[in-house]
């Protein structure tokens, strides 16, 4: 699968790169394949990322049974919780300095969602398969997904993003990949990547697709979640 792998992830920096140029989308009323978006990534995480959770859970209570944590449940939601977390506090600070334009509000939430597409290229070449139906169905919602976070990210910086931002993007998921192939990362890391990207993709589908100003289309999240469950279904 390394040899697919890598083309998904060049697939993802492609989308960066060019997201902007790749469909139009408006904010309001909001574009129907952002609402279909949002509907595949829900499914994801759902149907696919948390389920994948308890088996991270299983293997993090045996790294750490002797550890200071191991009176804690549930470790792995209490960090896919914080990851949550973290992006809705980087999204009210973006949000609250919008307009003063300052180059450490921009640098402070690229930053934070090169993080975020790192992780996403790691776990690509990190996790394990089952085939490449279900890595193709990785990329399928994550690639669409970040044509909502781009369009977001845009939204809030304009062409400063086009400039800079949208590069360090593409290129944080190609480096995340080659870490993930080439680097040695023990189970436990992988566990809290995957958590904290988690709490990362629920509080992003949903802050783009909840608040009511957006005037989303019901009917197109919906297709995008049935459809996307369904291929969970097949595949």
């Amino acid at each position: 699968m390394f040899e697919l792998s890598f083309w998904f992830a060049l697939g993802f920096a492609v989308i960066h790169f060019f997201s902007g140029k790749l469909i139009h989308v408006r904010e309001v009323p909001r574009s129907r394949f952002l609402s279909v978006a949002g509907g595949i990534a829900v499914a994801y995480v759902f149907l696919h990322l948390l389920p994948e959770l308890n088996e991270y859970q299983r293997e993090l209570d045996g790294e750490i049974r002797n550890n200071v944590f191991a009176s804690l449940e549930n470790h792995i939601l209490i960090i896919s919780m914080l990851g949550l977390a973290v992006f809705y506090g980087l999204e009210r600070f973006a949000t609250a300095n919008k307009r003063k334009q300052k180059p450490y509000v921009f640098w402070i939430h690229i930053g934070s969602f090169t993080l975020y597409t790192f992780s996403i290229g790691y776990v690509l070449a990190e996790s394990e398969f089952q085939s490449n139906g279900t890595m193709f169905l990785y990329f399928l919602a994550l690639g669409i997904h970040f044509v909502t976070v781009d369009q977001g990210l845009r939204q809030h910086h304009q062409q400063l993003y086009d400039r800079q931002g949208r590069i360090f993007l593409a290129l944080a998921v190609l480096i995340g990949w080659a870490v993930g192939t080439f680097a040695e990362v023990n189970d436990l890391g992988l566990s809290i990547v995957v958590a904290f990207l988690a709490g990362g993709v629920i509080l992003n589908v949903m802050k783009e697709e909840l608040p009511a100003e957006r005037e989303s289309s019901f009917g197109a999240f919906l297709i995008g979640l049935l459809s996307y469950a369904l291929l969970l279904l097949v595949i």
